[in-house]
């Protein structure tokens, strides 16, 4: 059942940015043909994971990983929300530090045998709940600076100010994650 729930999910988000990579295509409008072509890219990921046969994120981080996709890729960059809101940036970086909170929790879970977790300090489970978010937040502010430097010249439109506001907000999000993983230890 969760197999098809994330083949259906992925596939549907594949569909839908490889019809605006070809409408955008032949609209002439390269920047969103290849925001559209990076998005079929990456929302073939969960296709990924039913192949490795070891899946550790449940259904409801699928979902979230989706809704973050098309919150920046199709709403951030296609539609523009980047721009128009000035807050939708900060707001993404808060949903991703959490997220990515989360998917350490998933790596926990399955890195760590059921039977050693009870014995694992609340303070490691912390320090690695957090350190995951964290370094996603660092290496997304990387991919910005190198795509600036490489392609686009608008992924980090405040420069230095922007970048230290995002990874502010990446941390923030990923402590409160790494203090919920601390805090619920017993029933993660």
């Amino acid at each position: 059942m969760k197999s098809k729930i994330i083949l259906i999910l992925s596939i549907s988000f594949i569909v839908f940015m490889i019809f605006l990579l070809f409408f955008y295509l032949i609209k002439g409008d390269s920047s969103r043909w290849q925001v559209a072509l990076g998005g079929v890219l990456v929302s073939a990921l969960p296709i990924f994971l039913l192949f490795t046969k070891v899946n550790p994120f449940p259904i409801s981080l699928i979902v979230g990983y989706y809704i973050f996709l098309f919150s920046s890729l199709f709403l951030g960059s296609i539609e523009d929300f980047y721009n128009r809101f000035k807050w939708w940036d900060a707001v993404l970086h808060f949903y991703k530090g959490i997220f990515m909170g989360f998917v350490g929790i998933s790596l926990y879970k399955l890195f760590i045998a059921t039977r050693i977790q009870a014995r694992i300090s609340k303070w490691i489970i912390f320090l690695f709940v957090l350190s995951i978010s964290v370094n996603a937040t660092v290496l997304w502010e990387v991919y910005e600076f190198l795509g600036d430097l490489t392609f686009t010249h608008t992924m980090q439109s405040g420069g230095n100010t922007d970048t230290m506001y995002d990874i502010i907000i990446g941390m923030i999000s990923g402590l409160l994650t790494a203090i919920y993983s601390m805090k619920r230890r017993e029933k993660l």
